[in-house]
């Protein structure tokens, strides 16, 4: 992807204007990072519910309880409809209204742009715009118009993008030194539910017209790295060049998905770019993941999944990644999916609890991820809860994180009866993570992540887990730990607890970090 170098210049100006860029994605290393006023910002976030900051009456006991669990920034929605309740009209009091509320508590903002689509259908588009269904057509299923805005109307496009761009040129009004506001999602889990693809007659006449040379020679170029889902559909038909939908990907619910990712993508990457054009600030798709035997239209089809990722990149350049909703058991396959290609992965909308609690550590640690944030966290406002205390654990070497995300040298993981082993390389040794065990007592659960802090020294935050160490060389001398000690970090600096060289690293056989507590742990090796 591109998304990068495609941004830069606009960056460059803006950080001419204002003396520091606004939030921007920055390739660091092995990673790409959210850079916030010149420094990597890593998000410990939750999605707020649909509706709850449509009133500011309703968030203003929220965001100091927001605050108190550990969040440094909130996903919340913001609605066409409330932006332009009338055409042409637009009332930013509610936004003004969010950000002071937001400042206040000392949290950052994303904002949800929901217009045209949410969950597949439309429901938050101004009533002006569900009336009239001839300047804003609808997708028609089965014969029938439905509740979901066609991606192929052209007045549709031009009203959402006026619209985005109207709130951009806002943002950058009233936040452009502040940055309060980090990201801009636009529009909400998009696709066409019920059907595999629009019906329309407009859609039937782009069906069955050639496929935009556009996306077949980003086919051609990126053939290399297309998903292999994709490309095998592309090589099944011969790498046609030339032809229609069917031609090029086949007669199945397949080429209908990827048909209207192709109109989907179009219609967002060109609303997108309209809002950089005012405030260029990074942007991103999420998605409403579906498995992957599930037919198109059980799911949105059309929307950003990994299979159609390529298509969405060859339709323009307005987004800078797509994210996956992800409340799948398999996390770390979705994560790896989506952490491809130079998307970078940020994870708006996943579960809470204690599943949130460890996956966080996976997500960031693991995937470089910068950003972490469950859905409906204002219903999960306890400062205890797991969520919380991996949050405070996390912010706490949030510096550390971006450090050794950028140098490549951090591992994070998420251990379970059924997944209770993984190995990996770090600084010349092996490290073999195994859920925790001592005298008898075995951890359920496991989670954490380990970072290289120096010559024979490792960092590392969690619970439920122990490691051991094997040098690469075989021929070599062994190793043992030298010591173990639990700390935290006071204001960048490292502060000793106690040293865990009894029962606790299980007399030396082991670094342990036990299940009943989240611990930040150093640990020395020595050789002998």
């Amino acid at each position: 992807m591109l998304f990068l170098s495609l941004n830069a210049g606009v960056v460059l100006a803006q950080q001419a204007s204002f003396g520091v860029a606004p939030p921007h994605l920055e390739a660091r290393g092995a990673a790409t990072q959210l850079i916030v006023d010149g420094k990597p910002f890593l998000m410990l976030s939750g999605e707020l519910h649909n509706s709850s900051s449509s009133s500011l009456e309703y968030m203003k006991p929220i965001w100091p309880r927001l605050a108190a669990m550990g969040l440094n920034s909130v996903v919340t929605p913001l609605s066409w409809e409330l932006i332009e309740p009338t055409e042409g009209n637009f009332d930013f009091t509610l936004v003004d209204g969010l950000l002071a509320q937001a400042r206040q508590s000392n949290e950052r903002v994303v904002f949800l742009w929901l217009a045209s689509w949410k969950n597949g259908l439309s429901s938050y588009a101004p009533v002006w715009v569900k009336q009239d269904t001839r300047r804003f057509p609808r997708v028609i299923e089965h014969g029938a118009a439905v509740e979901i805005l066609s991606p192929q109307g052209a007045e549709t496009r031009e009203a959402d993008g006026r619209a985005f761009a109207a709130l951009m040129q806002h943002l950058k009004a009233v936040d452009g030194l502040e940055h309060t506001v980090l990201m801009m999602q636009v529009e909400n889990e998009v696709g066409v539910l019920g059907d595999s693809r629009d019906h329309s007659a407009a859609a039937n006449s782009a069906f069955a017209s050639v496929v935009p040379a556009e996306l077949t020679q980003y086919l051609k170029v990126h053939r290399d790295a297309l998903y292999p889902d994709l490309r095998a559909l592309w090589d099944a038909k011969g790498d046609k060049s030339v032809g229609t939908w069917t031609e090029v990907f086949g007669d199945s619910t397949r080429a209908d998905e990827i048909f209207m990712a192709w109109h989907y993508a179009r219609f967002i990457q060109s609303v997108a770019a309209r809002g950089k054009a005012a405030y260029n600030i990074p942007m991103y798709v999420n998605t409403w993941l579906a498995g992957d035997d599930t037919p198109p239209g059980e799911y949105p089809s059309g929307g950003p999944e990994p299979r159609v990722v390529d298509v969405w990149s060859a339709a323009g350049a307005g987004l800078d990644f797509y994210s996956p909703d992800l409340y799948a058991e398999n996390f770390a396959d979705w994560c790896k999916r989506y952490h491809r290609d130079g998307n970078p992965l940020y994870m708006p909308e996943t579960r809470g609890g204690a599943a949130g609690a460890a996956n966080v550590f996976y997500a960031l640690g693991e995937e470089a991820g910068f950003g972490f944030s469950p859905f409906g966290i204002d219903s999960e406002m306890d400062d205890k809860d797991d969520l919380a205390q991996s949050y405070a654990a996390i912010a706490k070497v949030a510096p550390l994180i971006m450090e050794h995300q950028s140098a490549g040298d951090l591992h994070g993981f998420v251990l379970s009866n059924g997944h209770d082993t993984v190995d990996f390389t770090m600084s010349g040794y092996t490290m073999h993570v195994t859920l925790d065990e001592i005298f008898g007592s075995h951890a359920q659960s496991g989670y954490g992540m380990i970072m290289a802090t120096g010559p024979d020294e490792f960092l590392g935050v969690g619970k439920g887990f122990r490691v051991s160490f094997t040098p690469r060389s075989a021929t070599g001398p062994q190793v043992g730990i030298a010591s173990v000690d639990e700390g935290a970090f006071e204001n960048g600096k490292w502060v000793p607890g106690r040293r865990l060289n009894g029962d606790e690293n299980d007399q030396g056989k082991g670094w342990r970090f036990d299940s009943r507590q989240l611990r930040t742990e150093k640990v020395k090796l020595y050789r002998f």
